[in-house]
């Protein structure tokens, strides 16, 4: 292959293997395999089956497992009976200033938005209205957007932008609806109310990322505030991270608000507990080639060697972000050969490639690692469950639940394991000599 078609291979492949959810119908189409129709069959069972007053929806799981991709597809596929609103919260808001009222304000906007999207007739006194209260919330100059005739979807557009980049105006929000959150919570359910009579269906809105929150911010929104976020009369499935469900106290207020309305989705597990430990061992073939057809749909065969796919398969803990991020990585490597090297033509993702992808990866683990999460780590390997000896150390276990270091299989029962790239890890600092 010339050296231009090389590198211009390389770069379509690193271009597809970005770690972003499959949310377009386009990349939905292009990217997509089936993965999960168990978990989506399961939520549109709670959906259907919900009552009015029991209608909201917790779904947790790792971050990268997939929930983004099978929620896009999931709202997709039930657009037909359902008004769907689905939108990233990090696209509405600065991630570390979320709280639970500029959640309610964002699904407001959301729901005006998406029913201009569809073109949903509403009353034109009834939808100034709202966009007056919009204006009027945001300090917004809305005869400024009168005079240039712009009253509907760019004003949104403005407020959309303000929530995000604007902390003056999130702080405003806050301050007054902080003690009357009700007043807030009406105008939200007369939007939905009219959007519904004039769509002529039931809204179902899905709010992805908020499982991506640091663990504080989501104590306080899940914890704190979660009866304002049950009070919208219509249906809702908010994302929480796994870690925040091995917290017992807010585990039990979220199954206790939902009426058990909770969902998992699960990491991909490759071996039983303990088998990965055998260099013999042989994985479940039926999940290594989900992985296998994912991750070829976003390169070329010829690119990389055989053996090595299914070694970073493997490395990926049954993680799909993983396995994409490590194939992203290899071809960073292969990109810079292809610089580096213009001669040569047999360019390929082969052993060295990989082993120097993982070799960028794992310090990226280690980077903020300290000798007592190494010891959590190290604990976890050799009993596949952490001690959790004090609140200290219950606390930095989670920590390393959100962030991947530790991953969380099931089958009759929970266990946990190490990250693979970790585990090496672990071996390379002498943490497993005695194992």
């Amino acid at each position: 292959m010339a050296t231009n078609n090389l590198l211009e291979a390389f770069r379509k492949s690193y271009q597809n293997l970005q770690l972003l959810p499959l949310v377009t119908p386009e990349d939905l189409a292009k990217f997509r395999v089936e993965y999960g129709t168990r978990m989506r069959l399961e939520l549109e069972q709670v959906i259907e089956d919900c009552s009015t007053k029991n209608n909201k929806v917790i779904f947790a799981g790792h971050t990268g497992c997939g929930k983004s991709t099978l929620l896009a597809d999931f709202g997709r596929r039930i657009r037909d009976r359902y008004f769907v609103v689905f939108f990233s919260i990090a696209d509405m808001i600065e991630m570390s200033d979320i709280n639970h009222i500029n959640i309610l304000f964002a699904i407001a906007v959301q729901m005006i938005d998406q029913a201009e999207k569809e073109n949903i007739t509403i009353k034109e006194s009834i939808s100034n209205n709202f966009y007056k209260w919009f204006a009027t919330k945001t300090r917004t100059n809305i005869e400024e957007f009168k005079k240039e005739g712009n009253l509907g979807t760019n004003l949104l557009e403005w407020i959309k932008l303000a929530l995000k980049t604007n902390s003056t105006i999130r702080d405003e929000l806050k301050e007054e609806f902080k003690r009357k959150v009700s007043d807030l919570i009406d105008r939200v359910n007369e939007i939905a109310s009219v959007i519904q009579d004039a769509a002529d269906k039931d809204i179902l809105v899905i709010i992805d990322d908020l499982d991506k929150l640091d663990l504080p911010i989501i104590r306080t929104i899940y914890y704190d505030h979660v009866k304002v976020l049950m009070q919208p009369s219509f249906r809702i499935i908010y994302t929480v991270p796994i870690a925040a469900m091995r917290e017992i106290s807010l585990r039990r207020t979220l199954e206790t608000e939902t009426s058990n309305q909770v969902k998992f989705m699960h990491v991909s597990k490759f071996f039983k507990q303990g088998e990965n430990r055998n260099m013999d061992a042989v994985p479940n073939e039926k999940e290594v080639d989900i992985f296998r057809k994912l991750l070829l749909k976003r390169i070329a065969s010829d690119l990389i060697e055989p053996d090595i796919l299914k070694q970073i398969i493997l490395k990926s803990g049954g993680v799909l972000r993983e396995a994409i991020r490590i194939m992203n990585q290899c071809c960073t490597e292969c990109l810079l050969l292809v610089r580096m090297e213009p001669e040569n033509k047999d360019i390929k993702i082969n052993q060295e490639v990989l082993y120097q992808a993982l070799n960028n990866l794992r310090n990226d683990f280690a980077d903020p690692l300290s000798n007592s999460h190494y010891r959590i780590l190290t604990t976890i390997y050799k009993k596949f469950t952490p001690d959790n000896k004090d609140d200290e150390e219950r606390q930095k276990f989670l920590d390393l639940l959100h962030f991947l270091y530790v991953l969380e299989y099931r089958n009759s029962d929970s266990w946990y394991d190490v990250h693979p790239i970790v585990i090496d890890l672990l071996h390379r600092k002498g943490f497993l000599l005695e194992s």
